[in-house]
């Protein structure tokens, strides 16, 4: 049997499994058309939770209504603010947070999230972790800015300390196009 080796989301969902239970706390850095705000609300259940951002307010609707019509709108908290707040407007500690950079699907490309702001993010992320929290970070290189974030991210994630954290990247090596990566953060204590 042939092994698919998938791509960086299937990647990053399929390590959530692991951080993401009934009751548990999540973060959408960037909901966008809402698929994985959604995933993530189906995994933590009715006990759970899950904060969400995206600066373009077409992302909010589209990720509400897709919410409403699985019947989840009480599992969620949608902000149409930049991830880089999100230390200020999560009330709580949390168990996973995702990324998934870029621009809205279906939307101008000229929005996209920017290497400045996202490592704000990431390091609000780290502090909102519980201890064996899992971060992933889904990164797309194509374009100039999706480049600048992998770069940055990359940086980043080699600094963390070692004794904290456990940081991987994880990506094809000979793909043209550059493939998106998926960087994981998990807090070791």
């Amino acid at each position: 049997m042939a092994q698919d080796f998938r791509s960086a989301r299937f990647w990053a969902a399929d390590m959530m499994q692991t951080a993401l239970f009934p009751g548990a706390k999540a973060v959408d850095a960037t909901m966008g058309n809402g698929r994985d705000t959604l995933w993530l609300c189906q995994r933590v259940g009715p006990e759970g939770h899950v904060y969400a951002f995206d600066v373009q307010p077409e992302a909010v609707e589209r990720t509400r209504l897709r919410l409403k019509s699985e019947g989840l709108s009480e599992r969620v908290t949608l902000f149409c603010r930049g991830h880089q707040h999100m230390a200020d407007a999560v009330p709580e500690p949390v168990d996973a947070v995702m990324f998934n950079l870029g621009w809205l699907p279906g939307a101008v490309h000229a929005v996209t999230t920017r290497m400045e702001t996202t490592l704000i993010a990431v390091d609000a992320a780290l502090g909102l972790l519980k201890p064996q929290g899992l971060l992933t970070v889904c990164v797309y290189p194509g374009h100039d800015e999706g480049a600048r974030e992998l770069r940055a991210l990359t940086e980043w994630a080699e600094r963390l300390d070692p004794a904290r954290y456990d940081a991987l990247l994880k990506c094809y090596m000979n793909q043209p196009n550059d493939p998106p990566r998926m960087i994981a953060v998990k807090k070791k204590a």
